[in-house]
């Protein structure tokens, strides 16, 4: 793994940054390792207390992608598709 920076809002809460910080790591370890199918998803809605609006999720999204090469959006559209209980990319 590379060392970058995630993707973060000053803004923010401390609480905030911390479910944030907490989604981008089970990101990475979806591609890197592969998670339980339900816990992504879970950290995926907590992400998604905080970064409400899609146009926030979808610039934050690439900002990651472009810093790791992983994407959330094809995490998050294979783990809502599938049934399997762990996912993988």
């Amino acid at each position: 793994m590379e060392n970058y920076q995630y993707p973060l809002d000053l803004n923010w809460s401390t609480e905030e940054m911390i479910l944030v910080v907490n989604f981008w790591a089970d990101l990475e370890k979806v591609y890197e390792q592969g998670m339980d199918r339900q816990a992504f998803l879970n950290s995926y809605q907590s992400f998604k207390s905080v970064v409400k609006s899609i146009g926030e999720e979808r610039k934050l999204g690439r900002e990651f992608e472009e810093l790791s090469g992983y994407s959330l959006y094809h995490a998050v559209k294979h783990a809502k598709a599938s049934q399997a209980k762990k996912i993988k990319m």
